[in-house]
């Protein structure tokens, strides 16, 4: 009820002020400078000098605070992050504009024009001139501008946590950047960007479950892709021997800290290289994200300052679950010893379940967390890894690695298969484990095959989670955090 009782106090005084004449929703406003310049330049000049160079400014922005009564009054405005005090004085401005400064609220946009001075506290403002309403906030901003600390309201209604929370704004700036420090990077290795299908006819490059759509014109199932990399190494096959990608993928997961269903992935693929070699690029490109990103080496998550200069530490898979794992190598071949292991440790995981796959879950549950200066893990069963090349000295295993740091998984990549015909045996067996229920075994990519046997050449390839490693940048616990809308659960109308 308070609520709404605001709401009409509102829209009244937007009624009054269209009785006034006022163009309550103008087109736009010339600003001579943004405030964050007016305050670069302006800041540091005495009062003395500002009254003699009597500096006129046309600023606007939203109205975030108001003081005063009577014949005078103050109030700040918001642009851009930056916040600048206004003066009203009654004798200073027309009758029409003193009354338009009456029926302000907080939260509403004015812009106005003006001669910069300093009060007696030496607080940089504005003398207005002339004022100009732009348009009317009819809602309250959020906790009377003190902060939005409803952690779901947050995330539904964004806009409103970008308003109150400072912090939510330089994580989102920083996400900005981070992008644009990959993007300059990889092109001045010589990458090529380019764009592949965000919508296919067959969802390949990963194990996941797609999401599923319809084309009416052509009649066909459409799925939302769960990564672009068979579009990218057909890139590769078509003579493009360096290409990269940022953009999104898809996939029908459950939602958590560390999930969303839609997220962003920088995938990139360098002909005549290996998994060596993406190591040491990825060693080299962190560095130089974080240098430009944040201005240093050093990131701090989770309590713990991480260096993010080379070398970074390597280790098998299976090394690191006898070291932080605590198993032995017996052990590791037994299938049985294992799942003993497993429900040991309350895991919810079948009993018909691979060994490689086994393996894979308990390094999850007792490698993962100790991974927290960054580390690659390398030397994966060829099982969970359909799109790798094998190891020479040993077929069973083959040549891939993951990234960690923090304790999150943040990259993921290969020396990618070339050889067509082990790849059609693969996607064999994963239509075979597709038929005996694994819902997010590889399909048969025929079209993909064919490409290959046209020729890939030697190809390294990795995929690096933005998200993730954006949470790793900013400390941020949750990827929603780092998500400008992350999808959640449906719930009664969001402006209720």
């Amino acid at each position: 009820m308070e609520r709404s009782t605001l709401i009409n106090q509102r829209k009244a005084k937007l009624e009054k002020l269209r009785s006034l004449g006022v163009e309550v929703y103008p087109r736009r406003f010339a600003q001579s400078h943004p405030i964050e310049e007016v305050i670069d330049r302006y800041s540091q000049l005495p009062a003395e000098e500002l009254e003699k160079k009597a500096i006129k400014v046309q600023l606007c922005g939203r109205v975030v605070s108001m003081r005063g009564h009577g014949k005078v009054a103050f109030a700040h405005i918001v642009n851009g992050g930056s916040k600048l005090q206004v003066y009203i004085r009654q004798d200073k401005v027309s009758p029409r504009d003193y009354e338009i400064y009456t029926l302000l609220d907080l939260g509403d946009f004015i812009g106005v024009e003006g001669t910069l001075f300093r009060t007696r506290t030496g607080e940089l403002t504005v003398l207005v001139g002339n004022l100009h309403f732009l348009a009317k906030a009819l809602r309250p901003l959020p906790e009377k501008w003190h902060g939005l600390t409803d952690v779901e309201l947050r995330y539904r209604q964004r806009y409103l946590d970008l308003l109150a929370n400072p912090r939510t704004r330089h994580i989102f700036y920083l996400r900005s950047r981070i992008i644009k420090a990959f993007r300059e990077f990889l092109d001045e290795e010589g990458y090529l960007e380019v764009e592949t299908p965000m919508m296919q006819p067959i969802p390949g490059g990963a194990t996941a479950r797609p999401f599923k759509t319809f084309h009416n014109a052509l009649s066909i199932d459409l799925y939302l892709r769960i990564a672009p990399e068979l579009y990218l190494k057909r890139l590769v096959v078509g003579g493009l021997e360096k290409v990269y990608e940022i953009n999104r993928n898809f996939r029908n997961e459950g939602i958590s800290t560390m999930h969303n269903p839609e997220f962003t992935m920088l995938e990139f693929y360098e002909s005549y290289s290996d998994y060596n070699d993406m190591m040491d690029l990825t060693e080299r490109m962190l560095l130089a994200v974080a240098e430009k990103a944040l201005g240093e080496s050093r990131i701090s998550y989770n309590g713990r300052r991480i260096s993010l200069s080379p070398p970074f530490r390597r280790i098998t898979l299976r090394d690191s679950l006898i070291k932080w794992g605590e198993l032995s190598p017996e052990q590791l071949n037994s299938k049985e010893e294992l799942l003993k292991i497993a429900h040991g440790l309350s895991l919810q995981v079948e009993d018909n379940i691979s060994l490689p796959k086994l393996m894979n879950r308990l390094f999850e549950e007792l490698v993962q967390s100790n991974l927290i200066e960054p580390t690659f893990i390398t030397d994966y069963p060829i099982e969970i890894s359909p799109l790798a090349k094998q190891k020479r000295e040993d077929p069973a295993i083959v040549e891939r690695f993951e990234l960690f740091i923090g304790g999150l998984e943040i990259a993921n990549a290969f020396s990618e298969l070339n050889d067509p015909v082990e790849q059609r045996r693969r996607f064999e067996h994963q239509l075979e484990e597709r038929a005996k229920g694994d819902a997010e075994a590889h399909w048969m990519d025929e079209d993909y095959v064919n490409a290959l046997e046209h020729g890939l050449p030697p190809t390294g390839g990795e995929g690096i989670g933005i998200d993730r490693l954006v949470m790793l940048f900013t400390d941020s616990k949750s990827i929603r955090e780092v998500i400008l809308f992350p999808q959640l659960r449906p719930r009664g109308g969001a402006g209720a």
